[in-house]
């Protein structure tokens, strides 16, 4: 076998070319079976091992691959140092080669500590506040300072000089770097104000009508914030315009258990008027009103009756009105109705009227927030007092339509002699 290898050993050194490709082939060999090892024994066994500790078994390591990134050291490692063993290479070949290495090694190390802020972003989510106070964009602050240290010594590892050098210069490019970096420093203060003054959460329904954001809050990023609208489109907002623009943030709202209704009955005008005695002794059918009738026509009798001592006109005297009396009723349904929140603000006024009626507003919160629950109740609530109205001799103001139109034709058509009817189909 010996014999064997010195002819093996003379014959490569007739021919050196050989002699070096093969050094070569072995090099390359031996960084790919290190590779090789390391990935598909040291890697598993390590990720094992990790899946029997805390961490492990709550995070999946695998998916962000800190250690798979780190195994990819060791065959550039390997050529690294066995790149000088092969003989009749030139210096210069040899110098970049470690060199390439070395800022392989740098590159790896980078990516796999920005894995490992993943990993750590992944276990702080776990957290009860951290849709409070996330920490994402703070953590891609430290990998933008990561990647600029590894670009600073990648550069010099393959021009073979020293960091200190690049970065001396770095003084003179600070004004580039303010301009290139503008939005990333104008993005990590807003995120320093978004956190600290609780401004915006994971979760969070916002609206911002100036970028057509209506939706819950999905991811707080240093330089976006993402929000899925109601129609499930994602509209990505600049974090930045988070503080330099306003917008309305619902939390509030789900928070407090309520959510307000305010909506309006248009009341026609002309159809208020005074209850007569028939009326109102009708009225007493309700129980909702029964403690206020009773309290409220004791009240007017005693008026009136000091009036009639007085021997005042009786147009003096007090009566109650249907509109009155109706606002009442939906303040009494309102503080009776099981969807209304009873702890908070319930009232029923009149706004100024206008060419489209009296509006009776209805102001009250329903004690769920849920948006489906929410309009169910809203709903529930009107058609019961759209059907009750006509009880109390109002009417809801409507524009015309054209059912109204052709009922007034019809009773025009009607009022005409026979003879000068038109035709079924004709214009009147």
């Amino acid at each position: 076998m010996i014999n064997g290898f010195e002819r093996l050993s003379a014959m490569l050194n007739a021919y050196p070319w050989a002699y070096t490709l093969l050094a070569l082939l072995l090099l390359l060999t031996a960084a790919w079976l290190s590779n090789w090892i390391t990935k598909r024994i040291l890697v598993r066994g390590a990720y094992r091992l990790l899946r029997a500790t805390p961490l492990g078994r709550n995070t999946d390591l695998s998916q962000h691959g800190v250690i798979r990134r780190l195994a990819n050291v060791v065959p550039a490692v390997v050529l690294s140092a066995g790149v000088a063993a092969v003989p009749e290479l030139p210096d210069a070949l040899v110098t970049v080669v470690r060199n390439v290495c070395g800022a392989f090694v740098v590159l790896t190390l980078a990516l796999a500590v920005a894995a490992a802020l993943d990993v750590a972003n992944a276990l702080y989510q776990r957290r009860p506040d951290a849709a409070s106070k996330p920490i994402k964009g703070y953590l891609q602050v430290v990998k933008i300072v990561i990647f600029a240290v590894a670009a600073i010594l990648m550069i010099a590892t393959l021009i073979d000089r020293s960091p200190l050098i690049l970065l001396s210069g770095l003084g003179a490019m600070a004004a580039v770097l303010m301009l290139v970096f503008q939005d990333t420093l104008l993005s990590l203060v807003a995120s320093v104000q978004i956190s600290s003054n609780d401004m915006v959460r994971v979760g969070d329904w916002i609206e911002m009508p100036q970028l057509n954001a209506d939706g819950d809050v999905i991811d707080i990023a240093l330089h976006t914030v993402k929000v899925q609208n109601w129609d499930k489109t994602i509209t990505t907002i600049p974090t930045k315009r988070m503080i330099t623009e306003s917008f309305k943030n619902w939390r509030g709202m789900s928070e407090s258990g309520g959510r307000r209704i305010q909506r309006s009955l248009l009341i026609d005008q002309n159809s208020v008027r005074f209850f007569s005695a028939a009326e109102c002794e009708r009225l007493h059918r309700f129980a909702l009103l029964r403690e206020y009738l009773a309290a409220k026509e004791e009240e007017i009798g005693a008026w009136n009756a000091r009036l009639e001592a007085q021997g005042r006109d009786p147009v003096n005297a007090r009566r109650l009105t249907n509109l009155g009396t109706f606002r009442v009723y939906v303040d009494s349904y309102l503080r009776s109705h099981p969807g209304i929140h009873q702890g908070m603000t319930t009232l029923v006024r009149q706004r100024n009227p206008g060419p489209t009626g009296l509006p009776l507003e209805i102001w009250c919160f329903t004690n769920t927030t849920a948006w489906a629950q929410y309009e169910a109740i809203q709903s529930d609530i009107f058609d019961h007092l759209l059907a009750i109205i006509p009880e109390f001799g109002l009417r809801i103001f409507q524009e015309p339509g054209g059912a109204d139109i052709r009922g007034l034709v019809d009773a025009a058509r009607m009022l005409q002699p026979p003879d000068r009817r038109p035709a079924a189909g004709a214009a009147a």
